[in-house]
């Protein structure tokens, strides 16, 4: 039995995983989380995703209006809950939400000549910000890095993939940002580093999970050959606020 296994029968609770946003913030995400009454976000810089209860009332949502200000922008992420007339829409996004099914670690793979796997740290901010303007995995912003554990792979000292930790409900992380440069793809690195970061997440005791775009076919067909599980559907949604 793979190390961990005993803390994974504890902290395999799934569903924290309905609500993923909110149990980050009222658990590892705490110090990096600002509210209002029931309704909560993360730090500017940091995030953008909002959280307000499984079943928000009208003053949860002016609270979150409140917090984020006139035309703020609410990230609801995966949350079900739509929001009173007078917020505008943003966007609406299919998705799936995956998970990894058990305990057993995938280990290194054949290592790639030349290209050395990283960790990143506020010197490598800016390259990590270039990379996702030039190849949009999703939100990231300044201190999305503040998150958790972000890794890199480098060639030739330039950054030419990344991914990292994002969401921390309890008993499990969040894999996101995976991402490589149109010029370095089809080398395996991003499955090098999704690796990577279910190995340290096991590690610890956790189990990793992720959300992909229903319309991105290669990235589930990635997730789906390294082990990850489609757990649900979702639909992450964005508002302004009045």
């Amino acid at each position: 039995m793979a190390a961990g296994c005993e803390d994974l029968a504890v902290n395999s609770d799934t569903a924290v995983l309905d609500n993923p946003v909110a149990e980050s913030l009222r658990g590892p995400h705490a110090p990096l989380a600002r509210r209002l009454g029931r309704a909560a976000t993360y730090l500017p810089g940091v995030a953008t995703f909002c959280a307000l209860p499984a079943e928000p009332a009208p003053s949860d949502w002016s609270d979150l209006a409140r917090l984020l200000g006139p035309g703020g922008f609410a990230d609801m992420f995966s949350s079900p809950a739509l929001p009173p007339h007078g917020w505008e829409p943003v966007f609406e996004l299919k998705g799936r939400q995956m998970v990894w099914p058990g305990a057993d670690r995938l280990g290194d793979p054949p290592p790639v000549a030349g290209a050395t796997v990283v960790e990143l740290g506020p010197d490598d901010v800016k390259e990590m910000l270039d990379l996702v303007a030039l190849t949009a995995p999703g939100p990231f912003w300044p201190r999305t890095r503040e998150l958790g554990t972000y890794l890199g792979i480098r060639v030739g000292g330039r950054l030419v993939a990344m991914a990292g930790e994002r969401l921390r409900p309890p008993g499990w992380t969040e894999v996101s940002a995976v991402c490589t440069a149109p010029e370095a793809r089809g080398q395996g690195h991003a499955a090098r580093l999704v690796r990577a970061l279910t190995d340290r997440v096991l590690a610890r005791g956790e189990r990793p999970f992720l959300h992909v775009a229903e319309a991105n076919s290669a990235a589930i067909a990635l997730y789906e050959r390294l082990g990850f599980e489609t757990r649900a559907p979702v639909t992450f949604r964005g508002f302004r606020t009045p």
